[in-house]
């Protein structure tokens, strides 16, 4: 297996783009990467696009062939591959991407990621994501994802004395993150009483606590690690890929307060990358909802399980920290189109190890890591990016 990097990068701004198609989006982010790349379209061996549900959002499917097109690749042939995993579909094409290169099949790979949420009503887009569950056993009986993730809350809350305000720190701290990112979908500051006043959605959840509906495409390149520094001055190695499921169903999991899907990548991700946990110096992380991120932080080994909120209310997670998460905002404020989310954690951690993250930089960042999941938790993708 061959050590894969990425040479180039690019990401549309996130939120409610009402001026421009999925088609423009997608566009746009590809061009930037392969302009970052300083390749030509005739260097593209395939592309792998990560898109939940065109189908529902903009009733078009045959994504992989419109993304082809639509970036004036079809002239050439390349082969393009849409990559469904609901939420994680991002992250899920960056690992197809590195897999092709990493056996040698292919030599540079685009893996991008694009949804256009807002077309339709916030209903049907609810419905939409709502697919991701188990349909039959949990949707079909009233389950929304909040619902999902606020039985995930309630049972944290009483097992491990984790409060709302822990919660809604989460929340605080990456909308002041999202605030210095150019991208970002929210660039306002909230305080924990903002959090905690606004609309119950499923208790304890409240709006702020929950990521939002938003448009937007992000794009990575890939190639091999020996033949990067022809493209790239900085080439970032991707030293670890991890994916694992769950059942996708709640009421057949282990336990509620982890995701198993998230541990399994992640042993697999620090196995593969030979470093452990503590090693990390900046991660983005799926805080689809506040009590997400505590999750995620704790199944990934950051912290102690039950200590993630805790964690988070010291300021171990916040710029400055021990452990800087969610730079980018994260999908709470940076904005949550769910195709692209996977690859724009990646965007973020190579522009932290490129030392282009400007005001929300990490210092000496040296080692980041993406995580992505897709449903409650059925699908996670953990990636290990090392300068």
């Amino acid at each position: 297996m061959r050590s894969v990097s990425i040479i180039g990068v690019g990401c549309t701004k996130f939120g409610e783009r009402w001026d421009v198609s999925l088609r423009d989006m997608i566009a746009e982010a590809g061009v930037m990467a392969i302009e970052d790349a300083e390749i030509a379209g005739e260097q593209i061996d395939a592309l792998f696009v990560g898109n939940m549900s065109g189908g529902r959002f903009i009733e078009q499917e045959h994504i992989g062939a419109l993304i082809a097109d639509c970036a004036g690749l079809s002239r050439l042939h390349i082969p393009s591959t849409r990559v469904e995993a609901a939420c994680a579909s991002g992250g899920l094409a960056l690992r197809q991407a590195i897999l092709a290169v990493a056996s040698g099949y292919n030599d540079v790979v685009i893996a991008a990621g694009v949804e256009k949420m807002t077309d339709v009503s916030s209903g049907t887009a609810a419905d939409a994501l709502a697919a991701a569950a188990d349909r039959e056993w949990e949707c079909f009986f009233g389950a929304t994802f909040p619902a999902l993730y606020a039985m995930m809350a309630k049972l944290h809350m009483r097992r491990y004395g984790t409060t709302h305000d822990q919660m809604a720190q989460v929340a605080v701290k990456n909308h002041h993150h999202a605030c210095m990112n150019p991208i970002a979908q929210f660039c306002m500051e909230v305080s924990i009483e903002d959090v905690n006043k606004s609309p119950m959605v499923a208790d304890p959840l409240h709006v702020l606590d929950c990521s939002p509906i938003s448009d937007g495409a992000a794009a990575v390149v890939l190639a091999p690690t020996e033949m990067a520094k022809r493209f790239a001055d900085a080439p970032i190695r991707i030293v670890g890929s991890g994916q694992a499921s769950d059942t996708l169903a709640l009421h057949d999991r282990r336990d509620l307060t982890s995701l198993d899907a998230t541990v399994h990548a992640g042993r697999a991700a620090f196995a593969q990358a030979g470093i452990e946990p503590r090693q990390v110096d900046v991660a983005e992380v799926h805080d689809c909802f506040t009590i997400a991120e505590i999750l995620a932080i704790e199944d990934l080994g950051f912290v102690e399980k039950g200590q993630g909120g805790r964690a988070t209310e010291e300021g171990f997670t916040a710029l400055g920290g021990s452990l800087p998460v969610n730079t980018s905002g994260g999908l709470k404020a940076c904005g949550h189109p769910v195709g692209a989310t996977g690859i724009k954690q990646a965007y973020e951690i190579a522009l932290q190890l490129r030392g282009e993250a400007g005001g929300r930089q990490v210092d000496d960042a040296e080692i980041g890591l993406a995580h992505n999941v897709g449903g409650s938790g059925g699908t996670a993708l953990v990636h290990i990016f090392m300068r």
